[in-house]
């Protein structure tokens, strides 16, 4: 009798805890589709924050707003310092034209962490020496002037003012070489206003990737560093060429203050019930480039996982495993928030079940594969997703042949230091579904990575499909298999 009531008993206590979990799901699904906060996160990153770089005032303001965000729906947060900078940066307003008959206004940009203008500054425009020869047949007419050099279409960087550049550059020159920027501090030193180069559109501005950890506030860089729309290069070379008589001026308010500046992951997490120091997680980056506003690369990737955890904590969820929502800093200057989270060993990495990164474009989520001993896990979690957007079908796929190698270098987005130490760090495959025409290279670290590129629709579609199935996961009665993860 006793053991027939035990039965009855732990029957009618899995029902109700499945009943609840169901319920949850149901929920989440419901509020998706009526009440779907994604954009309205994303219009607060984009046009009330905008860009998002490491050493700036704007990066901090994101911060705050997304550990707000989070504690406001009950989330336990923490704030943990990966990244520390000595010299801080901001940008200011800049503009630049050409001061001739035929002028015209400038479209430019400079990377971060270079120099800006005191005010206007207006000069003359030369050719770049590529010798020393040549150098000393302008060294007199440098001083006050910009000069235009030619290394084909830039990726955004900066050129290379470290030290180590330097040395590398007079080898070269000691060698008797030409070529571009060989003459880099002979010219700095020599007083010019600043470099000029071309650019594709749309154009990509970066940073000083050599210097920026290096800067202090007695060594600022002092010529300023300039990416070109290079049609308007072109022209203003051909000018050149001709000896043909104009200015060129810039006002560019590009603004260091003394450090340090320190940057964190924002870790947001829902407690487990049952096995509380387990975790699925899922994550995006925070940090973003000034040249626009970071709006997809990573703001969408942040709505998203912010409205996740949003969605999973109005519908009351209380999972059997910790479900943590990571925010990541500093990835677009090498991962460094991420790494700093795996190799410190934040969660033991036994502990983690798996990690979803998003950092692609504003796409639909539309499916996962999986090693096939995740199969049967990943299909009844996601069961709740097969019908829930029929415009966007959602499925899951069983990987077929045999698994990669486990990575043994970093990629391109924060999955990397996890898929490189072994935990799983599968995410979702996403799609253009309707056929909007995006391209990634568009907004890739452009000036068009802007609010208007962002597709409401996938992306509120994505934040369900996270939410639903980091809940499920989270529900199992184990961590998921990594069995055939990796080829070892």
């Amino acid at each position: 009798m006793k053991r027939t009531f035990l039965s009855l008993f732990l029957a009618l206590s899995l029902s109700f805890s499945l009943s609840a979990q169901d319920k949850v799901t149901q929920t989440v699904l419901e509020l998706g589709r009526t009440d779907n906060h994604t954009m309205v996160h994303a219009d607060y990153i984009a046009r009330n924050i905008g860009g998002r770089l490491v050493g700036t005032h704007m990066l901090h303001h994101a911060e705050d707003w997304v550990a707000e965000q989070f504690r406001s729906w009950g989330l336990e947060v923490t704030m943990q310092e990966a990244v520390e900078i000595g010299v801080g940066f901001d940008r200011g307003p800049w503009s630049g034209r050409m001061l001739s008959e035929d002028g015209m206004m400038l479209h430019f940009g400079t990377p971060a962490y270079t120099a800006g203008t005191r005010g206007p500054q207006k000069g003359r425009v030369l050719l770049e020496p590529k010798s020393q020869r040549e150098f000393d047949r302008v060294k007199g007419a440098l001083k006050g002037s910009w000069v235009l050099v030619e290394t084909g279409p830039t990726n955004g960087l900066a050129i290379d003012a470290s030290a180590k550049a330097d040395s590398l550059r007079a080898a070269q020159l000691a060698e008797g070489k030409e070529g571009s920027v060989l003459m880099y501090r002979q010219m700095v030193d020599a007083g010019v206003l600043g470099f000029i180069r071309p650019a594709k559109m749309p154009m990509q501005v970066l940073y000083n990737r050599a210097t920026c950890f290096d800067i202090t506030m007695d060594n600022l860089p002092k010529a300023c560093d300039i990416v070109l729309d290079e049609h308007q290069f072109a022209l203003i070379k051909q000018k050149v060429v001709d000896r043909q008589d104009f200015q060129l001026e810039f006002d560019i308010r590009n603004h260091f203050f003394p450090g340090p500046m320190k940057y964190h992951n924002i870790l947001a997490v829902i407690k487990g019930s049952k096995y509380p120091d387990e975790y699925v997680m899922m994550g995006s980056h925070l940090d973003a480039f000034d040249i626009a506003t970071g709006s997809t690369d990573d703001g969408q990737g942040v709505c998203v996982t912010m409205e996740a955890a949003r969605l999973l904590a109005a519908a009351g969820a209380k999972p059997k495993r910790s479900i943590m929502f990571c925010i990541w800093t500093a990835e677009e200057y090498g991962l460094m928030g991420s790494k700093y989270f795996v190799e410190k060993k934040t969660i033991p990495w036994n502990k983690i079940s798996n990690y979803f990164n998003r950092d692609g474009g504003p796409l639909a989520a539309v499916s996962i594969t999986v090693p096939p001993v995740m199969y049967d896990d990943f299909a009844e979690v996601c069961k709740p997703l097969e019908n829930y957007n029929p415009k966007i079908p959602f499925s899951v796929q069983k990987r077929q042949g045999d698994p990669q190698p486990r990575p043994t270098r970093a990629g391109g987005s924060d999955h990397a230091y996890f898929a490189m130490n072994g935990i799983p760090a599968i995410s979702f495959r996403e799609s253009d579904v309707f056929g909007y025409d995006f391209n990634y290279r568009d907004i890739w670290h452009t000036e068009d990575d802007l609010y208007d590129k962002l597709i409401p629709e996938y992306m509120e579609h994505s934040a369900v499909v996270q939410a639903v199935t980091a809940y499920g996961l989270a529900n199992l009665n184990h961590l998921l298999s990594r069995e055939g993860l990796y080829k070892e």
